[in-house]
């Protein structure tokens, strides 16, 4: 069954994160990262940012891997059925410990992080 509110953990750029609780709704997770959702799974978390933030110029957040997340960003957990749940107080623990520093970055370096791919046929 859906969770009506969930228990997530929010990062904001130069900030440490901080454990929210939201309405699991679209509109509450579109307002949390000022836009449109990208939902991108980790080991046993989801990343849930803006998907259009780097063409709209966002500061730059965290890295992950190769890549530079922009805006503000949560962490939640994710049911079998593909919906959105709250985080375990490990879970909390855990990312706020791997997040808990904010990156910071070099002119430039976000617009580099920038990338589109065209695959022909």
């Amino acid at each position: 069954m859906k969770e009506k509110e969930i228990t997530v953990l929010k990062v904001e750029p130069g900030k440490s994160p901080e454990t929210v609780t939201m309405p699991n709704t679209l509109d509450a997770m579109q307002k949390m990262v000022g836009g449109y959702i990208e939902v991108l799974p980790l080991s046993d978390v989801c990343l849930v940012c803006n998907e259009d933030g780097k063409l709209m110029g966002l500061e730059g957040n965290r890295r992950l891997g190769n890549d530079i997340i922009v805006g503000t960003f949560f962490l939640a957990g994710d049911t079998q059925s593909g919906d959105l749940c709250s985080l375990t107080h490990e879970q909390i623990q855990h990312f706020g410990e791997v997040f808990a520093k904010p990156d910071t970055f070099q002119p430039g370096e976000v617009e580099d992080a920038l990338r589109i791919e065209f695959y022909s046929m």
